[in-house]
């Protein structure tokens, strides 16, 4: 089937999502649309899939003008989704979810659970899926799941079929078996919207490459288009893509971490025996599938953890026990991964946020006097030193962009006197030019003596930054190894595999 999409243009009040949206994906391609976070990608998709209704542009299938009222009428005419986090129903088996929806009946209106079994096993013998028909959704891996959303897509007689951000929660392994069924579907004759930002996915997979900048198409690129390239049209700049660090020089300082353990408020376990050190003058990134433990490691770093077991000694000082103001002022600089819930107050301008842990003493605030000149000025000269795009300071940091918002979560935790950076997913969200200015940023830390934690589902980002990696598995440590260790080795050990010489 013949996918071509017109004009299509979709706004949320003032804010122009889809800008005259042109694109056509033949039958039997896989056809990427390449773009950061925020420049329209998922929007556009969710006005194919009906989620969204277009204010301007028409989605024509093999030639007919279609009119979707909702994804019902979307997968009637043979369009199938698979989200980037999943639409499936936890506690209902495989063969429940794929026929939600579209239950199969026999006789006396019963659901006829069997014709579902049946055809799940059809679609996964043919793509060579392992999935039990009867397994409970929740019980199954990730990328096992994954497998489901496109099962759920075929069972509809899917002919195009798009695919938003479905790496995100994937191993390495995994992602290179969802690439070889991208290419069987391809050659099945499907059509194939591949949704992503990762330039590597991009060059592996696509026939042809559509860059969405800002809401608007700004070209086509080929597959054998450089990373440098395919970024460069994403920003529309040059961007430097490699990390460049020096060998670390370790110091003395460190961070210790001992048989930690941090357990849920319902009892359950999700940090599991945990102990590694952090020297001053080193990156030690940790790496995993998203869920396996290292936001409560973070958060129980941060104090912010109830129940905690184990020791976390800084220079020497317990921080176990202690309140979150009170590890902060021992000297931890905390970038969250969700910046908008953790690190910044959206209602607040550049300057409020800019001062956010810092307002119970000099140099902002005397005598219970809040020092506004201060604060002024030392957020100018933070605006202007992490070149945060902005009209002013007292712009409301819910205006900004990812990236710019990112900003000034650094600006704000690396403006003090530092003895430990937690920088958990730095670069979510954010545009491929500022990555490349946090990455710097991170690096010069680490260069200055203070030992530096990242926390990342980007395998890429990683390795890039880190003197050594820890990968965690449902809340263990699997192993700590050097950043040169092979993406085949850290990809088994984000599966739970232990390299050779160690235990799981």
């Amino acid at each position: 089937m013949r996918l071509e999409l017109r004009g299509i243009t979709k706004r949320f009040g003032a804010l122009v999502a889809n800008d005259h949206i042109d694109l056509v994906v033949e039958p039997g391609e896989i056809h990427c649309l390449l773009g950061e976070n925020g420049a329209g990608k998922s929007t556009l998709m969710n006005v194919l899939y009906g989620l969204y209704t277009a204010d301007e542009g028409e989605i024509v299938l093999d030639g007919q003008v279609q009119r979707f009222a909702g994804p019902g009428d979307a997968m009637a005419a043979g369009i199938g989704m698979v989200h980037q986090h999943f639409m499936l129903v936890p506690v209902f088996t495989v063969a429940e979810n794929v026929m939600l929806g579209h239950e199969h009946t026999r006789g006396g209106g019963r659901l006829d659970l069997e014709a579902a079994r049946t055809q799940v096993r059809e679609i996964a013998a043919r793509f060579g899926f392992h999935v039990d028909p009867d397994a409970v959704v929740e019980d199954l891996p990730v990328g096992v799941q994954q497998r489901v959303e496109i099962i759920k897509s075929l069972a509809r007689d899917a002919d195009v079929l798009v695919f938003d951000e479905p790496t995100a929660v994937l191993t390495p392994q995994e992602t290179d078996e969802l690439m070889g069924i991208m290419r069987q579907l391809r050659d099945e004759g499907a059509a194939i919207v591949f949704i992503t930002h990762k330039l590597r996915e991009v060059r592996e997979v696509a026939d042809r490459i559509t860059v969405v900048r800002h809401g608007r198409v700004v070209g086509e690129a080929s597959p054998t288009a450089t990373d440098a390239e395919l970024a460069s049209l994403m920003v529309g700049r040059a961007v430097e893509l490699t990390v460049h660090k020096d060998a670390p020089v370790l110091r003395d300082n460190a961070l210790e971490v001992s048989g930690l353990v941090v357990t849920s408020p319902d009892g359950q376990v999700m940090v599991d025996d945990v102990s590694f050190e952090v020297r001053g003058g080193e990156v030690l990134a940790i790496a995993g599938v998203q869920g396996n433990g290292q936001t409560e490691l973070t958060e129980a770093l941060l104090g912010l953890q109830e129940d905690v077991a184990g020791s976390i000694r800084l220079d020497g000082n317990e921080l176990v026990g202690r309140s979150v103001r009170q590890v902060l002022d021992a000297g931890v600089g905390f970038v969250p991964e969700d910046r908008n819930h953790d690190g910044l107050v959206g209602e607040f301008s550049i300057a409020e946020n800019l001062m956010l842990d810092r307002s119970d003493g000099p140099p902002f605030v005397r005598r219970g006097a809040l020092q506004l000149g201060e604060r002024d000025r030392f957020a100018h000269e933070k605006v202007a030193e992490f070149d945060v795009r902005t009209q002013g300071i007292d712009t409301k940091v819910g205006r900004l962009s990812g990236g710019n918002q990112q900003k000034v979560v650094l600006a704000r935790e690396l403006s003090r006197d530092l003895r430990l950076l937690v920088a958990a997913q730095p670069t979510r969200g954010v545009d491929v030019g500022s990555i490349e200015f946090i990455h710097k940023r991170i690096v010069a830390t680490r260069d200055a003596g203070v030992p530096v934690i990242v926390v990342s589902t980007e395998l890429d980002e990683a390795v890039a930054l880190a003197d050594r990696i820890m990968v965690m598995y449902r809340g263990s440590v699997v192993g700590i190894v050097p950043s040169t260790t092979p993406r085949d080795v850290l990809g088994l050990m984000m599966a739970g595999i232990a390299p050779e010489g160690e235990a799981a």
